[in-house]
């Protein structure tokens, strides 16, 4: 019983943040190119390959993801210099400026979400979904 309310209220809140950041993002941003952008922000430079650990998807489809997020502005691809066989991706300014505002919007989303909480059931609402998530 438990587990189908979950199920329940997890689609629901999947659903209306998916919602509410791919029409806030857009038209510049997706909601799986703002995820790159932030781990690009935190690792850069990176290897395609090296998203992989952080992305649930295939090589084929980060190449995808990365020729979109090239033609978009929003990263570079660089040869390494002493392997050429290497590939660096990098965030421009531009992708800086939409990965700040893209996690501006999440932030804020996730604020007025949580306010509906006391502090403290937000705390232990976390520590619960940590259990679970891990």
């Amino acid at each position: 019983m438990v587990s189908s309310e979950f199920a329940r209220l997890w689609m629901k809140i999947s659903k209306d943040w998916k919602s509410h950041l791919e029409d806030g993002l857009s038209p510049a941003l997706t909601e799986g190119q703002l995820n790159v952008l932030e781990l690009l922000l935190q690792h850069q430079p990176m290897k395609p390959s090296d998203l992989l650990v952080y992305l649930a998807t295939t090589p084929a489809a980060i190449t995808t993801l990365l020729d979109r997020m090239e033609r978009g502005g929003l990263v570079t691809r660089s040869r390494d210099d002493s392997d050429r066989r290497i590939v660096w991706v990098t965030v421009t300014e531009k992708g800086e400026d939409e990965a700040r505002r893209g996690l501006e919007l999440r932030d804020a989303y996730i604020t007025e979400a949580l306010d509906k909480i006391s502090s403290h059931n937000q705390q232990l609402l976390v520590y619960l979904l940590g259990k679970v998530a891990n």
